[in-house]
């Protein structure tokens, strides 16, 4: 009984620990999924998977009555559950664009890493949880310096209020000039006679967001700058 309970501390310790390295990273990165809901969800995944197991071994060794259970039945169901924390996180805004996905990932890690651990997979939890940084962190910077010049971009969101109808094009032109590529385009008109231009672009990863603007609200017949980072 001692060596079980050995082993249950060791399994749940070291979830934690692998929890603790997801949540950190989270939590550096401002996401709504921080330090203390990784640990959450990588030790109870943890849990009720030892649970599972024990007790698929410990009834089916009833001999009054015979019970047949599958030993990670229980943990199965983990998958299904963790999916509506990771629909909680994910946002759909008003650009048309969807965040959180990457966050929603990480919880179903998060999960997966406790399933491994609670199952005895020490060797494959650990090596998941370093992938699984690797990829998030190290992978991403790799591919901006080496990666195709898409990758090395990042999207911005400006609406731009002009004056005139006849300001759209030589605004749009001069965002051009300015390597500010427009991917998407939205035109409205709006009160006191004055034109929206909703727009979708890409820039250099580089670039500073003050900058841009500065440049943007200072261009003739522009009346009001928006800027949103995805």
């Amino acid at each position: 009984m001692i060596l079980i309970d050995k082993i249950v501390i060791l399994k749940l310790g070291l979830t934690a620990l692998l929890g603790l390295i997801i949540g950190i990273e989270r939590e550096l990165k401002r996401k709504p999924v921080g330090l203390k809901t990784s640990l959450v969800i990588s030790i109870v995944s943890c849990l009720l998977t030892i649970v599972s197991i024990e007790s698929a071994y410990s009834f089916s060794g009833d001999t009054e009555a015979n019970i047949t259970m599958d030993p990670l039945r229980l943990a199965a169901q983990i998958v299904s559950g963790i999916g509506f924390l990771g629909a909680g996180v994910i946002m759909h805004r008003g650009n048309d664009t969807i965040s959180g996905l990457t966050t929603a990932a990480i919880i179903w890690g998060a999960a997966g890493v406790g399933i491994a651990v609670g199952a005895g997979f020490y060797a494959e939890a650990i090596l998941g949880v370093i992938l699984l940084i690797i990829s998030v962190e190290i992978l991403p910077l790799l591919l901006m310096w080496i990666g195709p010049r898409r990758l090395k971009e990042k999207e911005l969101y400006l609406k731009i209020v002009v004056h005139h109808a006849n300001d759209v094009s030589p605004v749009v032109e001069k965002l051009g000039q300015n390597k500010i590529k427009v991917d998407k385009m939205r035109l409205k008109d709006m009160k006191n006679e004055l034109h929206l231009i909703d727009l979708k672009t890409s820039v250099h990863h580089k670039r500073q967001i003050t900058e841009i603007y500065t440049f943007v609200s200072k261009l003739p017949g522009v009346m009001g700058v928006e800027i949103e980072s995805s």
